[in-house]
């Protein structure tokens, strides 16, 4: 097949909206929580229950869309961001902690959806382009890193309730987001796609193949989001404005996607493997920059490092998985990879806020380097593994 270039950059301009709808919730979301809760020890719990949003839907939302196709997928997951935001909206007016926390979960569901963009990248791209057009959509998020932050700063004082503008604000563009996918053409699900079957769960998920691919995901995502849910508060505590945490939160999430241009050509030439492990250790760099001090400028270069270690565990994750399955597997292996990942980020986001005013944001960013040592290890695993079946003259793919 050939590249559908028009569709990887329509794809592009939805995770661009999709970012920004996330990075504009991140940035403000652990100050409502803040504003809200009387125990200030679960202040982000807006942000768990927006991850547990995306968990419980990413499974369903990978099976039906194997149905009726990514652009009715895609288009249904906007609509479901509209009512979200606004039910954000109606619980800062109300100042209702529990409602803002549901509000934030029915979020959650438009970014299950959304974050199969990466997978419909890898449809309408022919073979030898697919880590490209996944790296290139990612690249995306990068409007959202920019206009994220600085349009819940924008909005944040338009109506007498803080923060209130912000999230109707976030229904617009989500409206945005509606049209353009309207116009996304993938091919639809073959005859074997829809009616699934293949290899079970258990058997797919036993491959390492699929086991690297899933912990450099789900770890990667997880350690990244414990470390930037918690950044805008642990910044408040250093006595920074929520404009330097706007600043910061932007240009963490171009670290994050900005990679996109790139990471995709490092994939094709390095291999998977290698880019995962960079990615592992610019996320020590990170750490490092992070326990160095509190200054506005540590603060951004630890975010940004945080960044592109994500985009380089995560798109080189992805392209992994690929590998993990056949036509007939393809929805659920996708499904199941990202009820791991969004599970991780559960837990991540659940503690990021009692770690941070319990523990200090030191002893948070030291507990983020086991974790990276497990996905060091797995990914040596398979290097080794795969080294093995070269020597026997098996496949190179590690099944």
């Amino acid at each position: 097949m050939r590249t559908s270039y028009r569709d990887i950059a329509l794809l592009a301009c939805c995770q661009a909206l999709l970012l920004i709808n996330n990075a504009a919730l991140i940035s403000m979301n652990g100050l409502v929580g803040y504003s809200l809760v009387e125990n200030k020890a679960f202040a982000t719990l807006g942000a768990t229950t927006f991850v547990l949003g995306s968990a419980l839907a990413a499974m369903p939302a990978a099976l039906w869309m194997a149905k009726v196709g990514r652009r009715r997928g895609f288009m249904v997951g906007s609509s479901i961001a509209v009512a979200g935001a606004a039910t954000c909206a109606l619980a800062l007016y109300l100042a209702n902690f529990a409602l803002f926390c549901f509000g934030t979960a029915v979020i959650g569901i438009y970014t299950a959806f959304g974050l199969q963009y990466r997978f419909a990248a890898a449809e309408v791209a022919a073979p030898e382009f697919r880590a490209k057009a996944i790296s290139l959509v990612l690249a995306g998020g990068i409007a959202g890193g920019f206009l994220g932050p600085q349009a819940s700063l924008w909005a944040k004082d338009l109506l007498p309730v803080h923060f209130l503008g912000s999230f109707l604000v976030l229904s617009a563009i989500a409206l945005v987001a509606l049209a353009v996918q309207s116009q996304v053409r993938v091919p639809a699900p073959s005859m074997e796609e829809s009616r699934g079957g293949g290899r079970s769960l258990g058997k797919i998920a036993r491959q390492p193949v699929f086991i690297v691919a899933a912990l450099s995901a789900a770890l990667g995502y997880g350690i990244m989001n414990l470390l930037m849910t918690a950044t805008p508060l642990a910044m408040s505590f250093c006595s920074h404005p929520f404009s330097a945490a706007a600043f910061v939160i932007e240009w963490h999430v171009v670290g994050m996607y900005a990679p996109g241009f790139f990471t995709g050509s490092l994939i094709r030439r390095f291999g998977a493997l290698k880019v995962i492990a960079a990615g592992v250790v610019l996320m020590v760099a990170c750490v490092s920059v992070a326990l160095s001090g509190v200054a506005l400028w540590q603060f951004w270069a630890a975010l940004v490092l945080l960044g592109v270690g994500w985009n380089f565990m995560y798109t080189g994750g992805t392209t992994l998985l690929i590998e993990a399955y056949k036509p007939a597997e393809k929805a659920k292996t996708q499904g199941m990879n990202d009820v791991i990942v969004f599970a991780v980020m559960s837990v991540s986001s659940f503690s990021s806020g009692a770690l941070v005013s319990a523990a200090g944001w030191e002893w948070m960013n030291l507990g983020a380097l086991p974790l990276l040592v497990v996905v060091a290890g797995a990914v040596l695993w398979l290097t080794l593994l795969r080294r093995h079946d070269t020597r026997l003259g098996g496949s190179a793919k590690a099944t």
